[in-house]
């Protein structure tokens, strides 16, 4: 059997990163079936629509998708694709883990963070217009179903993977009715999980105490636009945003995405790093169940980064995308025959 994937190469550096992790995915001996198409500004230049219908249509049918970046205007143009794919397809839960890779030279060694962000509501979803001229209105939106939903998917995943400890990140001191709410959801929910400890910090004091002492947190569940600056914040505690993962998840399909930006400047040089794309190829393999595959691809890359031969240039070394991969699948190849050798020995 093959898994049906729908493939969202993106733009920029996104066709050159996706095609490595699609390669190294392929090597696993595991069978996939891609179905891929453009969005974002290519798309609409195609098909006279940012998302193609063919590209929803295809994520309702393979309930999958692996997505490169795709370039989003700054102050004008569309609306983010992200967001929009977020929405339509209910992807409440963004789940973005922050862990080091070997020999890569950062501040805090061993770091172990779980960021969770509701990803349907509050000032990111973009509600806002202009009241009169000079004047531009932005209207946050906090319900009890979407927080009651986001604080059970944190202490779900904190109790399967026995993760100790919570955090609710916000900001009721001031926004009392939003974010009050959000926090008395994150309570009600955790009352059910005794056995793991709950606790609440104010957003900006978080980046402070993150910065000073990151080992102090475990798992952080918060709101929208809190997440999405808190995950870039703790990206560069394990070397930057082309290192860190990221799926968004949902009741019926996931998409799993990487969150650096598209980097036009060196499109098409095969000098990108592919690593963010690749971890986040891992999280969909885990979400397909296929947890030895992800268990390969996770050894051979972290192998890669501790001999240090084959990296790219934003990490120290010279090779390119395509040298980078080939030296995944080389590590991953040669030690399945080791494997395979040690197999027959026994037998």
């Amino acid at each position: 059997m093959a898994y049906k994937i729908t493939l969202i190469p993106g733009d920029g550096i996104g066709p050159e990163v996706t095609r490595a992790a699609v390669r190294i995915l392929e090597a696993t001996g595991i069978k996939f079936e891609w179905e891929s198409f453009q969005a974002g500004a290519e798309a609409f230049e195609k098909y006279h629509e940012y998302i193609p219908k063919e590209l929803t249509e295809s994520i309702e049918r393979t309930r999958v998708g692996l997505k490169g970046p795709v370039t989003t205007p700054i102050g004008g143009g569309f609306a983010s694709i992200n967001v929009a794919l977020r929405k339509q397809f209910e992807l409440y839960a963004n789940f973005r883990p922050i862990r080091n890779l070997p020999h890569i030279p950062t501040r805090y060694p061993d770091v172990d963070l779980i960021i969770v962000r509701e990803n349907t509501e509050s000032l990111y979803s973009g509600i806002e217009h202009e009241v009169v001229p000079g004047v531009v209105e932005s209207i946050k939106i906090i319900t009890a179903k979407a927080s009651t939903r986001i604080a059970r998917f944190a202490f779900e995943y904190a109790r399967k993977n026995k993760r100790k400890k919570i955090h609710a990140i916000h900001k009721a001191n001031i926004m009392k009715l939003s974010d009050g709410l959000f926090l008395r959801c994150c309570r009600d929910v955790a009352k059910e999980y005794p056995e793991i400890t709950y606790g609440e910090h104010i957003v900006d004091n978080t980046c402070m105490q993150l910065v000073m002492n990151p080992y102090q947190y475990d798992t952080l569940v918060m709101e929208n636009l809190y997440g999405d600056i808190i995950s870039d914040l703790c990206a560069a505690f394990v070397g930057g945003l082309g290192l860190v993962p990221s799926a968004n998840l949902g009741e019926s399909c996931a998409i799993f995405e990487a969150v650096h930006g598209s980097a036009p400047d060196i499109a098409g040089k095969d000098t990108a790093n592919p690593t963010a794309v690749i971890r986040c190829s891992l999280l969909m393999l885990r979400h397909l169940g296929e947890h030895d595959a992800a268990n390969r691809i996770r050894h051979a890359l972290e192998k890669v980064y501790r001999t240090r031969e084959k990296l790219t240039r934003d990490v120290g070394g010279k090779a390119g995308t395509s040298e980078f991969a080939d030296s995944v699948i080389e590590v991953m190849e040669s030690s399945a025959t080791v494997e395979t050798t040690a197999e027959i020995s026994r037998a």
